[in-house]
């Protein structure tokens, strides 16, 4: 199952699809479209799924990551025939036909673009680098290469729900100390904590004067949608070893 932002459809040149756990080969916890390169399912079998992903968009390569939960991004800037560029948790290009993709199992893809579809990005967002302002180092690359913030499309794919997902109250502080306003994303319910991450995505991209008509907001929750998405958490719940990725990708047609 490929979901499409209808903002991100509209923009000329590009193609982009934030990916369900459905439509690939592997199988048991991993079943079955799972394309995470570190997890501890069949390397064949993942290869055979990142395929899936490269002919739905008629591209011979697609880049993804060693991801960190650090707020870098690598800029592309030539053909890399590795799959995975580095140690980032973002790619930004103006290469044609080259997919750049994010992997995630509750964190928050984010996938943006510029009005013209000449540079796209793809950005994990977990906490910790939403916390560091990956989102502000993905946007001061548009800017660099003169692309306004009205601008630029963005949209905020499948990750862990509010309902969700409960933190302690450690947690809490380490986030509401660096603003105190943060403290609209937590709700206490029976005595738990729980977080609003894709809520945090929204405040920073706000925070950055992107302008909100510019954001769409994939209303899904990886926790509580077993049969749809991989999510890490509802795999230590259910104490298992290890768990799949979902894979959010963009690419720039021509």
């Amino acid at each position: 199952m490929q979901i499409k932002s209808q903002k991100l459809s509209k923009v000329k040149n590009i193609s982009h699809g934030f990916f369900s756990k459905k439509g690939g080969c592997s199988k048991g916890i991993y079943k079955s479209l799972n394309c995470g390169l570190g997890s501890k399912d069949k390397k064949i079998y993942v290869i055979k799924n990142i395929e899936v992903i490269k002919k739905k968009f008629s591209c011979n390569n697609i880049n993804l990551l060693n991801q960190i939960h650090s707020n870098k991004i690598i800029h592309l800037k030539r053909k890399n025939k590795k799959i995975r560029l580095g140690y980032a948790d973002g790619i930004f290009t103006s290469l044609n036909k080259i997919i750049i993709g994010v992997l995630t199992a509750d964190c928050v893809p984010i996938l943006f673009s510029s009005r013209c579809g000449k540079f796209i990005c793809a950005v994990h967002g977990g906490w910790k680098g939403l916390h560091k302002n990956i989102i502000k180092n993905a946007l001061k690359l548009f800017i660099k290469n003169k692309i306004k913030k009205n601008d630029i499309i963005c949209a905020i794919g499948p990750c862990i729900g509010f309902k969700s997902y409960e933190v302690k109250s450690d947690f809490k502080n380490k986030i509401i100390n660096k603003n105190n306003k943060y403290q609209k994303l937590f709700k206490i319910k029976k005595g738990k904590i729980f977080f609003n991450i894709k809520q945090y995505a929204l405040t920073k991209l706000i925070e950055q004067k992107l302008s909100r008509k510019n954001i769409q907001i994939i209303e899904k929750d990886t926790y509580s949608s077993p049969k749809f998405f991989f999510s890490f958490r509802r795999s230590v719940h259910k104490k298992e070893d290890d768990y799949g990725r979902n894979i959010s990708v963009i690419v720039k047609d021509s």
